[in-house]
């Protein structure tokens, strides 16, 4: 390969020449023997993009190489190795964790010199900016990317050891449930508005709002009062649609029994729906719909939830609060954590035992006082 020049005679460096018009230009021939091409005003910019370059036809294709990026391995392993396997939520929630918080570290790095110091920079990094539950979940990308690499034999071992930890993160919000005369003075204050089904079919059942938005009336079973919860719905404004999938869990695929308060809400919504005069087709089987004939969207919800709060004067929460409300009358009454995690969902007990750690004050002076009796011995 030859040593470019400028006009003036004085050598760039191989691939790198100057035109008659003054612009620089950089190529070379890609590991496809394609040539590839670029202009620049700037040398500078010229002998910049040709080292780039030419480091991600070596490093970048993983197919193509033995030696790739950190980069160039993530995007491989999430598009063709994990691929279809793994729902909507769950590929977005690994990319945000990989683009805020893994690649702006060690993304340009090759795999092979990726050490465990490096990966626990990156959990370092994110200390008391993130809940613990975050940079937990950073390390476990890591760790199923790098685990994926081993098995293919692009690396000898796993940087993401056991000395790899999560740091103190900042300590999550505790989440609240409403009480019980909150709650009754939400549903007070929201009866009769466009949403009062959805919200207090939640404090009935402790739905996620995404199985909410997906049922469909084929999911209702009246006859024997269940709902089978079959799916999700949510709606990406990134890209402008619904996204329809499997509920979260395994366990979250689950027949949940209605109260005969939740049977009245959902007939009342039955009778409801008559009054649309359009329903899209592809909603025609759904529960809960707007005015227009569509399902409203889930940050819509939250937005309503606001203002209601504000109107009843009663502290801001979020809809996940009305499932942790529900989870909490449960528990209040007696509800076996086994029988609440299997309506609630939860993947594992320990998930559901949490809840029952947080029971409210005044629950805890109720039950001291059941025993009361059996705790004096003179």
């Amino acid at each position: 390969r030859e040593m470019g020049k400028d006009l003036r005679g004085k050598e760039l460096g191989v691939g790198i020449s100057q035109r008659k018009d003054g612009l620089y230009t950089a190529r070379f021939m890609d590991k496809l023997g394609k040539r590839r091409q670029q202009y620049f005003k700037k040398l500078q910019e010229c002998r910049n993009w040709l080292a780039d370059a030419q480091f991600e036809d070596e490093h970048g294709n993983v197919l193509q190489g033995e030696n790739p990026t950190v980069d160039a391995w993530y995007h491989y392993w999430i598009d063709s190795v994990k691929g279809d396997n793994i729902r909507f939520n769950t590929r977005r929630n690994y990319n945000e964790r990989y683009n805020k918080n893994i690649n702006p570290l060690i993304g340009d790095m090759l795999l092979k010199d990726v050490k465990p110091l490096h990966c626990q920079n990156v959990l370092n990094q994110m200390a008391n900016r993130y809940s613990n539950s975050v940079i937990e979940h950073s390390r476990l990308v890591m760790w199923m990317m790098f685990d994926s690499a081993v098995e293919n034999e692009l690396l000898a071992k796993n940087p993401v050891t056991k000395s790899v930890k999560c740091t103190s993160g900042r300590k999550p919000k505790e989440m609240r449930a409403l009480t019980i005369e909150e709650q009754k003075l939400f549903l007070e204050t929201i009866k009769g508005t466009s949403n009062y089904n959805q919200y207090a079919l939640l404090l009935q059942t402790g739905l996620r709002t995404g199985e909410m938005i997906g049922l469909r009336w084929s999911d209702v079973d009246f006859e024997n009062r269940v709902l089978h919860i079959r799916r999700t719905m949510e709606y990406r404004h990134s890209v402008g649609e619904w996204r329809i999938g499997e509920p979260k869990t395994k366990n979250s695929i689950r027949d949940v029994p209605l109260t005969q308060e939740a049977v009245d809400i959902l007939k009342n919504q039955k009778e409801k729906l008559k009054s649309l005069k359009v329903r899209p087709i592809e909603f025609k089987d759904s529960v809960f719909l707007c005015r227009d004939g569509t399902p409203a969207k889930n940050s819509a919800y939250d937005t309503k939830l606001f203002y209601y709060c504000d109107k009843a004067g009663i502290p801001r929460f979020s809809m996940h609060v009305l499932r942790h409300t529900f989870a909490t009358r449960c528990i209040e009454n007696g509800m076996r954590p086994k029988t609440l995690q299997m309506i609630l969902g939860h993947s594992n007990i320990g998930i559901t035992m949490n809840l029952y750690v947080h029971v409210t004050d005044d629950e805890k002076v109720k039950e001291l006082k059941n025993i009361e009796n059996m705790l004096k011995i003179v």
